[in-house]
């Protein structure tokens, strides 16, 4: 339904009517000439003046409708109006009325209901249903919601049927001036080259006010600078900031803070503003070149001062920054164009680190002057400098100091050939070195004895010639790596050192020998001409020619009938049979003589002799090299005969050790048949051949006999060798009996003990070993007198006589030879 009011001249009242077909619009002009309910709104707002003459046009186009008949009486057409929203301010806290729905059927009766819906009806607004007056219940704000779509509706009392048609207006919220303008995209950060011209744009910056910009001047903004004069300026309607200021430099000042204000109301008393800050920096460009900042720079570098050495460090001042203040250096060659100094950039610092490019010395220059010249790498621009300002130069003095140096080579390394057969004391060549300072201090040389372990050569300390000390072989060394040290007499003792390679050359002095030990056979049934073993050799010299061998046989007046030896040219030789009727029956081994010559000079040779069996070889021609097979062979005996006599070989040991072991269990039956001796007096059957005598004590001496081993078996033929017992018996008492008077290095007492000696080691029948315990010769005048048992006490009263005067105990000996008690007894 679209809202329409009519004009009633009667009631001066608007009446909303939808716009609708023919009938209802005849029901509407029934409806005015009788009583007729009408919604009727009566504004209190304030109302366009538009409404006014639509009014009056609407009052004419009425009359000349009503004029034209009676065939449109019942079809007269009402004044029309659209009917506008209505208003109410916003933030209004008092409740207030702000329209009034009204029907002409209304008598005061209040048989009409009148009902509002749609957005905000009963929270926001609220309806008398008996008057129609429409109020605001609360206060309302246009930036939350704008305007409000409503509905009326005049329903009678009495017969709950709606006395118009529902009919739809809008209230709108009136605008009032209550937001603050705010900047978006905060915060402004900006950058501009500097020395740009004036009216450069630097940036704009944007406010928004949330009130109605259709309505007054609430919305209407305008921008100001507040602080950034004279350097910036801001179109006021755009708020567009520029550059009001010419050429600022970047390094004068590099960052600019620019407050900017924006006011509602056209700038006008009783609006709002806010204010933001713009930050304005800028950017380099390149307005300066770079400047030494003195005209001369002094250095000092030792002569000793190795190659890449920092000699010093120079700088260039460049007020700009980045890419615009990098810059590179040179240096101008000297006066000699010695080119001894490098300058490069240190790209960190900009700084110009000046290098020692070659050697110094200080006896030969001492100072140089060098020209040193700084130069912008971007030159391209020259809107602000001439090609020539991006450059700056400077003067280098480098001053060399002397240092003392040791003695230098005149060769960084020697190099020498010498023969082996070089006698001792040849000059192989001569080192020198020699002092470069000023001073020239006198040089000994000498060799590092960790390089020469040999001790093959030796150096002259004064001159440093090096000779051969000792003779040379190139076979065990044939390089010589020596290290000779020159060394100044001064206090510091300076030295140096350098090596010498000595090469040994080689000559002919070792015989040319077969490669291997060769053990060559022929096997029976070998045809004539066949080869029986390639050979051959080897030479621990080294020609420059290389080796080339000779292979022949050994002269003879008679050409060998068996073999021959076929020389291949190629330092192999061939043995080749000269028959085919080879049998191990006839032989089995020839010896074959070998002569091996080289190609030195002079030539050596050597001659070898290989033993060529005769073998009965297998199917394939091998001829066995180990095992049974291989020993029958050697032996010249078949096999069977072989393996027969390994049979009795094994049978004999077996036997042996059988025997062994019942000889070994018979002597320990005999020995476990001993009779033990209990007493001191031994028996008469046993032959004890040696007495330990100590003495002890003051006058008195105990004999220790040593105890029997082994019982003796009487010598089968010593009657027939033994001599008269008186004979032998007178010989050995007078002996024993003189022997306190004489001393142990007698010859008779001598005499005496090697013939006992000798005695028993010829004897077979005694045990393979004596007891030695302790032999002694006591001396002339012993109280005991004799150790003879000739003198021994036999008498009762002789031994009641040693009770008297007691003496060392004797014991006589067991007869000599089993003799009896008359026998002679030791």
């Amino acid at each position: 339904m679209k809202n329409q009011l009519y004009w009633s001249r009667d009631t001066s009242i608007f009446y909303p009517l939808a716009m609708g077909n023919a009938e209802e619009m005849y029901r509407w002009t029934v409806k005015m000439n009788t009583p007729s309910v009408l919604a009727v709104v009566t504004v209190f707002s304030m109302i366009p003046g538009g409404v006014l003459s639509d009014m009056r046009g609407t009052q004419g186009l009425e009359a000349q409708q009503l004029a034209q008949g009676p065939t449109h009486l019942h079809r007269r057409l009402k004044r029309g109006w659209i009917w506008k929203q209505l208003f109410v301010p916003e933030e209004d806290p008092s409740p207030r009325v702000i329209g009034q729905l009204k029907s002409d059927s209304d008598r005061g009766e209040f048989a009409i209901k009148y009902i509002l819906s749609g957005e905000g009806a009963g929270d926001v607004f609220v309806i008398d249903e008996y008057s129609g007056e429409i109020r605001t219940r609360k206060k309302l704000d246009r930036e939350e919601k704008a305007f409000y779509v409503l509905q009326a509706q005049a329903i009678n009392r009495r017969s709950n049927e709606p006395e118009e048609p529902e009919s739809e207006f809008i209230i709108k919220v009136q605008d009032i001036n209550d937001n603050v303008p705010q900047f978006q995209n905060e915060p402004y950060v900006y950058s501009i080259p500097e020395m740009c011209p004036i009216g450069t744009t630097v940036a704009q910056v944007t406010a928004t006010d949330a009130d109605d910009p259709m309505f007054g001047n609430n919305a209407k903004l305008i921008y100001s600078i507040l602080q950034g004069e004279p350097y910036f300026s801001v179109e006021p309607k755009t708020g567009i900031i520029v550059t009001s200021w010419p050429d600022m430099d970047r390094e004068a000042r590099e960052q600019y803070l620019v407050v900017v204000q924006v006011k509602d109301m056209l700038g006008l008393s009783g609006g709002y503003s806010s204010s933001t800050t713009v930050t304005v920096s800028l950017t380099d460009v390149n307005d300066n070149g770079p400047t030494f900042q003195h005209h001369l720079y002094a250095f000092a570098v030792p002569e000793n001062a190795a190659i890449g050495t920092t000699v010093g460090r120079i700088m260039a001042e460049d007020g700009d920054i980045g890419i615009n203040a990098r810059m590179a250096y040179s240096l101008e060659d000297d006066l000699e164009k010695t080119s001894t100094f490098i300058i490069k950039t240190d790209p960190g610092t900009q700084e110009g680190v000046i290098l020692l490019d070659k050697p110094l010395d200080y006896e030969s220059k001492r100072r140089f002057v060098i020209a040193a010249e700084a130069v912008n790498d971007h030159t391209n621009d020259t809107r602000f400098l001439d090609l020539d300002e991006f450059m700056d130069r400077t003067t280098l003095k480098v001053v060399v100091e002397d240092v003392d140096e040791p003695p230098v080579f005149l060769s960084p390394l020697y190099e020498w050939k010498v023969p082996e057969n070089a006698a001792v004391g040849t000059v192989v060549g001569s080192v020198s070195a020699r002092d470069t300072d000023a001073v020239n201090n006198p040089i000994r040389y000498s060799i590092d004895k960790r390089s020469e372990t040999t001790k093959a050569f030796k150096i002259d300390p004064n001159n440093g010639t090096i000779t051969v000390a000792r003779g040379l072989d190139r076979e065990a060394a044939s390089w010589h790596n020596v290290t000779v040290e020159a060394k100044e007499t001064t206090q510091n003792h300076l030295s140096s050192s350098v090596v010498v390679f000595i090469k040994v050359l080689d000559i002919n002095d070792n015989v040319p020998r077969l490669a291997r030990d060769y053990q060559p056979y022929i096997c029976e049934g070998t045809q004539a001409g066949e080869l029986i073993q390639l050979l051959s050799a080897v030479d621990p010299d080294d020609p420059v020619e290389g080796h080339h061998f000779y292979f022949s046989m050994v002269p003879e007046k008679h050409i060998n009938p068996n073999f021959t030896i076929r020389d291949n040219q190629d330092n192999t030789a061939g043995i080749v049979a000269r028959r085919s009727t080879f049998t191990r029956k006839d032989r089995t081994h020839y010896l074959l003589p070998v002569v091996v010559v080289d190609s030195g000079s002079p030539a050596l040779s050597s001659t070898s002799t290989l033993t060529i069996s005769v073998c009965s070889c297998q199917p394939a021609g091998h001829c066995p090299s180990g095992g049974v097979q291989a020993l029958a062979l050697s032996m010249g005996v078949s096999l069977q005969t072989l393996l027969g006599i390994l049979a009795c070989l094994v049978t004999l040991s077996v036997l042996s050790v059988l025997m062994l072991m019942v000889r070994r269990h018979r002597r320990k039956q005999q020995e476990g048949r001993e009779v033990e001796v209990k007493d001191l007096e031994l028996p008469e059957t046993v032959s004890q051949k040696v007495l330990y005598y100590g003495g002890k004590g003051a006058g008195r001496a105990n004999l220790d006999f040593c105890q029997p081993i082994i019982p003796l078996r009487p010598h089968p033929r010593r009657r027939d060798r033994r001599l008269r017992r008186e004979d032998v018996r007178a010989s050995i008492r007078m002996s024993l009996r003189e022997s306190h008077l004489i001393g142990p290095e007698d010859e008779v007492f001598r005499q005496f003990i090697l013939d006992r000696l000798a005695e028993a080691d010829q004897d077979p029948y005694v045990p393979p070993f004596d007891c030695l315990r302790t032999y002694a010769y006591e001396g002339s005048g012993s109280p005991t007198g004799s150790l003879s048992s000739l003198d021994s006490v036999t008498s009762e009263s002789e031994s009641e006589e040693a009770v008297h005067h007691p003496r060392p105990c004797l014991v006589r000996l067991t007869p000599w030879y089993g003799g009896t008690e008359e026998d002679t007894v030791f």
